[in-house]
């Protein structure tokens, strides 16, 4: 099994690193990529403890990007995570998470529900290499007995055009393409169904995309033939995961439920290396 896309404490996952790989190596995964959002704080650690279970590790991140008035999600795959304009470009990032969280906890405070922001974002502040994410307020939500669920959290108030709903700042495609690049990482649109803006694709790819996220555990089978079909017809790879988060609540049970063919894995392994030998890299 291969699984391109997991997330850990670092971001909004529920698993720290070495559980997601304990849990993904009992699942039968073979290659693991921590895709955290907009930070690679947990890829060390992960590594390490892919090594010690014989996981093939794949440093990746899920950067969050804004067109119009969506959030764009693009995976990296394959990334230098020394290389330092995308350390301040992630700093920037989470910056503005945090500044986003503290005026959405402000906002549900003037309809009546007071939680303590910076309990909420304590860990954040704390290491500033973790990244905050309304999942956070979500889960705060519940523990104060406001709502049962995360997911009822989220329909209720979190989400676009719901009371506590705060527009999220954030760099083009275009820019978070090129940081990946910058970076040595091959970029993939993430679980584009989601997005729901088909028509985007093709300029997405004319400013760099590498792959499309055809296999995603929110696809279906026919959501999955139409990206494999369009990935070939824009001469783009393909790449895949199950976006576990360790929540029982919000995605899948465990990694390893929606698996990239081995074929499209070493298509991306054979993107990546092209672009480190085109920049004299090694």
């Amino acid at each position: 099994m291969i699984d391109l896309h997991t997330h850990t404490t670092a971001s909004d996952g529920r698993c720290a690193p070495g559980e997601l790989v304990a849990r993904a190596a009992a699942a039968g995964v073979t290659v693991l990529a921590v895709t955290d959002h907009d930070t690679v704080g947990a890829c060390e650690a992960a590594a390490a403890a892919c090594a010690a279970a014989g996981v093939t590790f794949v440093t990746g991140i899920e950067i969050t990007a804004m067109r119009v008035d969506r959030d764009v999600h693009v995976l990296g795959y394959f990334l230098d995570v020394a290389a330092p304009g995308l350390h301040t470009f992630l700093s920037e990032q989470r910056r503005q998470r945090l500044d986003r969280l503290r005026q959405m906890v402000a906002k549900l405070a003037t309809l009546g529900i007071e939680l303590d922001a910076e309990k909420i974002l304590q860990p954040a502040v704390e290491d500033p290499k973790k990244s905050a994410g309304r999942p956070w307020i979500a889960r705060a939500l519940v523990d104060g007995g406001h709502v049962a669920t995360t997911d009822e959290a989220f329909d209720r108030w979190l989400t676009r055009g719901k009371p506590a709903f705060v527009p999220r700042l954030g760099a083009s495609p275009a820019e978070v393409i090129a940081r990946i690049h910058d970076a040595n990482g091959v970029a993939s649109l993430a679980h584009p169904a989601l997005v729901g803006h088909d028509e985007w694709i093709e300029g997405l790819v004319s400013e760099g995309l590498d792959a499309l996220e055809a296999y995603h555990s929110e696809h279906d089978s026919a959501a999955t033939a139409r990206y494999v079909a369009m990935a070939s017809g824009l001469g783009v790879a393909v790449s895949g995961g199950s976006d576990f988060h360790g929540d029982p609540t919000h995605g899948p049970r465990q990694p390893g439920v929606v698996s990239l063919p081995r074929a499209e894995y070493e298509r991306l392994v054979q993107l990546q290396s092209a672009r480190a030998g085109h920049t004299g890299q090694v």
